[in-house]
């Protein structure tokens, strides 16, 4: 679509953007730059850049009632992790107001190509991987959506020629009506059900990625996950499953990975440590083939040594390793996680409560964990689930509950014996101590680096 026609529907609008925050500061100097006359909104009353907003001529509405008054505007900017479904946005929908978000925007409006890459784990290492490899062949690329830089300031510097990859969450696709020309879905499972009003609703937003694709569009499925597998019928364009059991379009049988049946790498080739970043390498081939040369696909395989917060090494200190896994905020990544190593390990986990359950961790990771150190809102739960195994089981492991990230660290380095691996592999979220992910992990990598030995 023409970005002319955003600029002067936008122009002259009475318009609200919900949320301060660094994403959505070149989404507001935009706005201005278009003519609109632009409201900021937020819960918080103080944040960083307030002054600078004032300057612009921005007005801001803050403080706890801050949505009150958000049905008297023409256009609605809102934050990934404030739903269409909020009982103000909806009041505002049927009094008129067009809702939508930055994301959605330029998914509708950029020329360049588009990969979308959505799923409950492994997001964004397959997003880093698929922009590795569009780079490295040579493509101008951009990365954005949850990661890297806010795309919408640059969507008239994006060309026809050029690749834009984007990591989406279900809170951001649940009111898309655009698709990506390549969308993927990794895997589904229990995820933000404190947010979404179940399971079914979370599913759908996910969906989106694809559904409003023509023929011409590609989505990748995972063949192996069962809610992703169902989706196969309402696909429209070209699609394309990767599996780790079975042959598919992209696969892993005998140790060697395979796109379009063509052999890529062995797996001890490949530098990312795990079974699950092979099934990520293998979503990533999906995606880029016909894009992408075997040669430089092959290449980002065996040199692409992670992004951080991943079963990130940090620190070997009188032969216990440290592994800085922060991005496990669910449980089946911590599973993934677990299943790296190959040995039993000494885990971190717990924080923020999103209502998932931890059952599938205790029974399935049970094996895998010498001594479980629990921290957070979440320990009693995550307790509770170990405590169910071991009465049906007769399996043991010992459990030891923390009450900071600093204790349970502490802890770890007090009964790890030499040969041992210490992960932080929550299986939650952060907002219960931390502002996200990487503020956990940055912290934890802090704490580590400053024990002594």
């Amino acid at each position: 679509m023409d970005f002319n026609k955003f600029k002067e529907f936008i122009k002259g609008k009475k318009v609200a953007v919900v949320g301060v925050g660094i994403s959505n500061r070149p989404l507001i100097k935009k706005l201005l730059e278009y003519g609109a006359d632009v409201t900021a909104f937020d819960k918080k009353e103080d944040f960083e850049g307030k002054e600078e907003l004032q300057k612009l001529g921005v007005k801001l509405v803050l403080g706890k009632d801050y949505l009150n008054t958000i049905d008297e505007y023409e256009v609605i900017f809102r934050t990934p992790s404030l739903l269409p479904t909020n009982e103000f946005l909806m009041k505002a929908h049927e009094k008129g107001a067009y809702i939508t978000s930055e994301i959605r925007e330029l998914v509708k409006y950029c020329k360049g190509k588009i990969f979308g890459i959505t799923g409950s784990d492994g997001k964004t290492t397959t997003t880093t991987l698929i922009y590795e490899m569009l780079k490295k062949q040579g493509y101008n690329v951009f990365l954005g959506g949850n990661i890297g830089i806010p795309l919408f300031e640059k969507i008239e510097e994006i060309k026809e020629d050029d690749y834009v990859v984007l990591e989406l969450s279900s809170f951001q696709l649940m009111d898309f009506d655009v698709s990506p020309i390549v969308s993927v879905i990794t895997n589904l499972s229990p995820n933000h059900l404190d947010y979404h009003k179940d399971m079914e609703e979370y599913v759908n937003s996910k969906k989106n990625i694809f559904l409003h694709q023509n023929e011409r569009g590609i989505t990748i499925l995972n063949k192996d996950n069962e809610i992703t597998y169902s989706m196969r019928d309402e696909v429209k364009g070209e699609i394309r499953f990767f599996s780790m059991k079975e042959k598919a379009f992209s696969y892993y049988d005998n140790g060697k990975l395979y796109v379009n049946d063509e052999f890529i790498c062995h797996k001890d080739e490949v530098r990312l440590l795990g079974m699950h970043n092979i099934e990520n390498l293998l979503t990533a081939f999906a995606a880029v083939y016909g894009f992408v040369s075997i040669e430089n696909m092959r290449y980002v395989a065996m040199n692409f040594g992670g992004v951080a917060h991943r079963i990130e090494f940090v620190r070997e200190i009188n032969g216990v390793k440290f592994y800085n896994d922060s991005i496990a905020s669910s449980p089946t990544r911590t599973l993934a996680g677990l299943n790296s190593f190959d040995r039993k390990v000494i885990l971190i986990a717990g924080g923020y409560d999103k209502n998932v359950p931890f059952e599938p961790l205790a029974e399935k990771g049970i094996d895998k964990i010498k001594t479980l150190i629990l921290l957070g809102m979440t320990k009693d739960k995550i307790k509770s689930a170990f405590l169910d195994v071991m009465n049906k089981t007769g399996k043991r492991v010992d459990i030891i509950e923390t009450n900071s990230l600093e204790e349970a660290v502490e802890k770890a380095y007090e009964v790890a014996e030499y040969g041992d691996i210490v992960t932080l592999s929550p299986a939650c979220a952060s907002f219960d101590m931390f502002k996200n992910f990487e503020e956990r992990g940055n912290r934890f990598k802090e704490i580590v680096l400053n024990l002594r030995g």
